[in-house]
């Protein structure tokens, strides 16, 4: 910079105004670019296939637009070291050879974007950069269909990112259309093997409008398409097309499904079936669809398809409208795909529905392998809700049984916070007459809340320790009397594990003991061993902070039954010893039955009962022998 311009910048910024940009251009490493598109955008070198034909099939779109009599055909000729497409599409000129084969991300479809997307597969300019994962050359032949005088022309690429154009003679190639010609690298021979190849052009284009055949060393051509789709085809019976689509699955999906649904939505152009999966599956699995992009197949593994909670059936679709990514093997999760959801989710809702109405064994058969899936959407639609009640079934107290009916027997439900708490309870609460539902299993607690939402009259209540011990039965004033020496001794015993003693009369009598903790009492218990453990460990700061957060929870309580013929004889133990053990024996029978974890303390307590109580009766024997 010269004095004149240095003194001018300086006024500039004295006078608050900006100084100039200096522009530049981006330095673009073509290689690293060719490079990266072709090996790592795509996810397996078979798509090379799928991009060529996709552009045959575009080309041919594009000529019949202006001639809808012009041939449409695509050739593929492979024999293990090179691969020839030819199509009768459009072609290009020498300019549209520069314009849009030599610019990476240019398309020639991209003129009217809309009109790209309902006409045409491709739109991003990059799918002949595919053929570079398989060979590092790529040979195009093109003669334009638009421009007669139009001479042939030849570009061929390489993949460092340089390419050649020349014209040709105008017999080079007489027809319109564009030949491509990829020769294998070395290593990529079985991407180019005929029967490899026919393989994947069935896979990709068995439902592309156009003819395309496959063609060997032997000369021999193979028909690739199988249209039209099998679910746009006319059956003859209803039964006729459940079978063809069914067969269709198992052929196609790998599995024998359980039902099938048509699905179509046509605002979306999507038109398919739905397959039921004829065993169980974690709602967790996200379901992984087939999905055609107007005959083309995009992907064997599409997820969104479908709400989340319809993880128990497969998709096999094609689609006019819905967008791909870039790399066309899965689908832009935008507006128009959010709306398909929906309405592929409101036509399985409408199946179930009509199955609960007219068909109740399919809906038995279906239920008995999906129950979880239709408790996942019930969570979230009272409609289906409602018609599914009589049908969904809830383990409880009178066993398993229907929330509906469950309900009519039990004004007040109350709910379990785990399995293990409910199979602890179960037969004391039902003896007691009690209605407890598990609540541990995934969606059933939601489902029980929800129904007090709908049903006025219905009350659900968590299931406390205070609930179960009011339905217990009371002893006799002079029984309680009489065990008091014992219960005072059980309660010392029992008071450094933060557990009460009490004294009840229950069914079934064969239970000695039941110990009892909500979820307050968990959490506390979990809260002060968490403590103890970081204070052993020297954290003073951490155990601190947990001490900081002591409750004032009530205790967990173990509830002695008076009935049981064990129970009786131990309250009558005059020997203190003997009667610290048989209550540690006690806790810790219940705490096992009640299956929640094992502290350290109330591990050392089991081993000391069970060695106490061993000891005792080998001291008893060896004395009976004297």
């Amino acid at each position: 910079m010269d004095h004149a311009a240095e003194a001018a910048d300086a006024n500039s910024r004295s006078a608050g105004i900006p100084a100039p940009v200096n522009n530049h251009t981006f330095q673009v490493d073509l290689r690293g670019l060719v490079d990266l598109l072709s090996h790592h955008l795509y996810s397996s070198p078979k798509v090379y296939l799928r991009e060529l034909l996709q552009n045959g099939v575009d080309a041919i779109t594009a000529r019949r637009g202006a001639d809808p009599g012009a041939p449409a055909a695509v050739r593929i000729t492979a024999d293990g070291a090179t691969l020839r497409v030819e199509d009768t599409g459009v072609g290009l000129t020498e300019a549209d050879v520069h314009r849009f084969l030599a610019t990476i991300g240019r398309s020639s479809k991209r003129g009217d974007l809309e009109s790209a997307r309902r006409d045409y597969l491709g739109q991003f300019g990059i799918g002949l950069l595919a053929c570079f994962v398989v060979a590092d050359e790529i040979t195009v032949v093109t003669r334009s269909a638009t421009d007669a005088e139009a001479p042939p022309v030849e570009w061929r690429a390489s993949a460092d990112g340089r390419y050649g154009v020349r014209v040709l003679a105008a017999d080079a190639r007489v027809e319109p259309g564009t030949t491509v010609l990829l020769r294998a690298r070395r290593g990529c021979e079985e991407w180019f093997d005929t029967e490899r190849v026919t393989q994947l052009a069935r896979d990709f284009g068995a439902l592309l409008p156009y003819d395309i055949t496959v063609t060997g060393a032997d000369g021999r051509p193979a028909a690739v398409g199988d249209t039209p789709a099998v679910w746009d085809r006319t059956y003859a019976t209803p039964t006729a097309r459940h079978l063809a689509l069914a067969r269709y699955c198992e052929d196609i999906l790998g599995f024998p499904p359980l039902d099938v649904v048509d699905l179509d939505v046509p605002l979306a152009g999507v038109r398919g079936a739905a397959f039921v999966l004829p065993s169980a599956v974690s709602p967790a699995m996200r379901g992984k669809h087939r999905v055609h992009l107007k005959g083309m197949l995009l992907t064997e593994a599409a997820d969104g398809l479908l709400p989340d909670w319809a993880f128990f059936v497969r998709c096999a679709v094609d689609t006019e409208a819905l967008r791909p990514t870039a790399s066309r093997e899965s689908l832009y999760d935008d507006e128009a795909l959010g709306a398909v959801r929906e309405a592929l989710g409101s036509t399985l809702r409408a199946w179930l529905t009509g199955l609960a109405a007219d068909d109740p064994h399919r809906l038995a058969r279906f239920l008995g392998v999906h129950q979880l899936g239709v408790k996942a959407m019930a969570r979230h639609d009272d409609e289906l809700f409602e018609v599914m009640l009589p049908w969904l079934s809830f383990e409880t107290t009178d066993g398993q049984v229907s929330l509906d009916e469950f309900a009519r027997r039990h004004p007040v439900l109350h709910l379990t916070d785990s399995v293990d708490e409910f199979r602890q309870i179960a037969p004391i609460a039902a003896a007691a007459g009690l209605g407890v539902v598990n609540g541990g299993y995934t969606y059933d607690a939601d489902l029980v809340r929800r129904l007090a939402v709908l049903r006025p009259g219905v009350v659900v209540d968590r299931l406390d320790p205070d609930t179960v011990t009011a339905h217990l039965d009371a002893v006799e004033p002079v029984a309680e009397l009489a065990a008091g020496t014992f219960l005072a001794l059980a309660r010392s015993v029992l008071d450094p594990l933060e557990c009460e003693a009490s004294l009840r009369a229950f069914h079934p009598v064969a239970v000695p003991a039941l110990l009892l903790d909500g979820r307050d009492e968990r959490n506390e218990r979990s809260r002060a061993q968490a403590e103890s453990e970081a204070s052993d460990a020297g954290d003073d700061v951490w155990a601190g902070i947990l001490g900081s957060l002591r409750g004032a929870a009530p205790r967990a309580r173990l509830v002695l039954n008076h009935l049981n013929p064990l129970v009786r004889r131990i309250l009558t133990v005059d020997d203190a010893e003997l009667a610290r053990t048989t209550v540690e024996g006690l806790y810790g029978q219940a705490l096992l039955l009640s299956r929640r974890p094992v502290s350290a303390k109330e591990n050392a307590l089991l081993n000391r009962s069970f060695l106490g109580l061993l000891e005792r009766a080998v001291r008893t024997t060896a004395t009976e022998d004297k």
